[in-house]
């Protein structure tokens, strides 16, 4: 019972792109590892930029944002 968790960053990723990831990653444990698409699950986690740090800063402030606190 293969249980897969994606984390991105809250940034526009659509119901439709988002179903694509969930059959692309159960297809590949069908396929790869010869797993049961009935019990695989794959969670889909999106998270805020300034929720999410890479270096010591946020991707907020890392693309160009705002750093926090200021608005």
């Amino acid at each position: 019972m293969p249980y897969v968790n994606i984390k991105i960053t809250r940034e526009g990723a659509t119901r439709e792109l988002k179903a694509e990831l969930i059959r692309g990653v159960t297809e590949l444990l069908v396929r790869v590892l010869n797993k049961n698409p009935a019990t695989t699950f794959v969670i889909i986690d999106e998270v805020d930029t300034d929720h999410w740090g890479i270096a010591g800063e946020t991707v907020t402030v890392l693309r160009g944002g705002a750093p926090k606190g200021v608005s």
